[in-house]
């Protein structure tokens, strides 16, 4: 703590105390799985290679034949993939393809770049070591080992392993159900006329989005009324139906400002000040359902830029917490400055940056917080230790828009 003021790492970690994890499972087609929080375990039934089979297309062969480098075997038999031999007998090769079950009695393959034709026969020119270009039975995976924890969320690759032991369907956590909402009657809406003193509500469009990206099912509940009366009906109706409801401003203590109030009178808040720059202001409490139960609400900085950079250091990780995922370390990089930076802040700073060709961060020259142009001109932020000034060439820690945004 600082002068009242909460590290990243300690409002983070306050956060994720509060995650009430969802319980719900589904089980859904493997197909679908891609970006879902596995909720269990997932185990082999099978081995996987189920049987010795060959790396490669060419011929199998008894090492004991080949000792020569250039023996003349009879080609006995052809094997391909999903086809199963007749053993193989002494001074005879099989022709075998990649992927196909090795006869009884061949101890390796030699690849056919290493072979010649010769009518009814094959010349092999290699003296192969036993096991050359065998897969066996279980390399990959041995029958009942895990092969999925639960707590990932599904890539790709996962999905192809899941299906290569025979898995069809798997359990995954339900998606949170987040609800979002703006107040402030000086929003209007991008194809509207913008009055005097009014400005678009550009946060409705990203917070939205990444909401989504990080695997949310997400309610906007648009632009509320700005009246104490209509910010506590919303707050009721988004916590009914809804793991988690968030706002962005609204937060302060003057008159126009409902959030506070409404959230205090439907159930309770933290208000905290983080020792940060973009993003000092965060709030978080939980909003009281008929039912006793609670959802949880998270109160959002109104300036863009820290509005954005909260929901990726913050918002993120709750939510991947709430649908059990455990690994939360974000990947960063350490790349070269390509900037001064001789009078940093007292508190942790976050700079727009990006990469330029020589792999060195290059910096936005307007970091306001309001300045919502620097998340699309950069590609990552530097996290820039409180009190520390940054000069040309020094290296600093790169936080890639990839990795922040990423699904998984």
């Amino acid at each position: 703590m600082n002068n009242g003021l909460l590290t990243v790492d300690e409002a983070l970690a306050r956060l994720l105390a509060g995650v009430q994890p969802i319980r719900e499972v589904e089980v859904i087609a493997t197909m679908a799985a891609h970006g879902r929080v596995l909720a269990a375990p997932q185990r082999s039934t099978i081995d996987v290679p189920g049987h010795d089979n060959s790396a490669m297309d060419g011929y199998a062969v008894r090492v004991a034949d080949c000792v020569s480098g250039q023996a003349r075997l009879k080609i006995s038999q052809r094997i391909a993939a999903g086809a199963v031999g007749a053993p193989l007998a002494p001074g005879t090769a099989a022709r075998i393809f990649t992927g196909a079950p090795m006869p009884l009695g061949a101890d390796a393959v030699v690849m056919q770049e290493q072979t010649e034709a010769a009518g009814d026969a094959v010349i092999v020119r290699h003296s192969p070591k036993p096991s050359e270009w065998v897969r066996y039975i279980g390399e990959d995976i041995r029958a009942n080992s895990e092969i999925l924890p639960a707590g990932i969320r599904m890539r790709p690759q996962d999905a192809g392993l899941a299906a290569s032991v025979g898995l069809a369907t798997l359990p995954v956590t339900r998606k949170l159900r987040a609800a979002i909402f703006f107040t402030g009657d000086e929003l209007v809406m991008p194809g509207e006329p913008l009055p005097k003193g009014s400005i678009y509500n550009s946060s409705r469009y990203f917070l939205t989005s990444m909401l989504s990206t990080f695997g949310c099912e997400v309610t906007d509940l648009g632009i509320i009324p700005d009246s104490l009366t209509a910010t506590r009906e919303f707050m009721r109706r988004a916590a009914a139906n809804h793991d988690l409801v968030i706002t962005s401003g609204g937060m302060s203590v003057g008159e126009e400002d409902h959030v506070k109030p409404a959230v205090e009178a439907e159930g309770r808040l933290d208000m905290w000040r983080i020792a940060m720059k973009p993003g000092k202001p965060l709030a978080f409490g939980q909003v009281r359902r008929t039912d006793g139960t609670e959802a949880s609400f998270i109160g959002l900085p109104g300036n863009p830029v820290s509005s954005f950079i909260c929901m990726v250091l913050f918002v993120k990780p709750f939510i991947l917490r709430s649908m059990g995922v455990q690994h939360l370390a974000i990947q960063s990089y350490q790349v070269r400055a390509a900037f001064d930076w001789p009078k940093p802040d007292a508190r942790q700073e976050f700079l727009r940056v990006k990469l330029g060709a020589a792999g060195s961060a290059e910096l936005f020259t307007n970091q306001s917080s309001a300045v919502l142009t620097s998340t699309v001109w950069g590609d990552g932020l530097v996290d820039n230790p409180p009190r520390t000034a940054i000069n040309q060439g020094d290296m600093v820690r790169y936080l890639p828009f990839a990795e922040l945004l990423k699904q998984w």
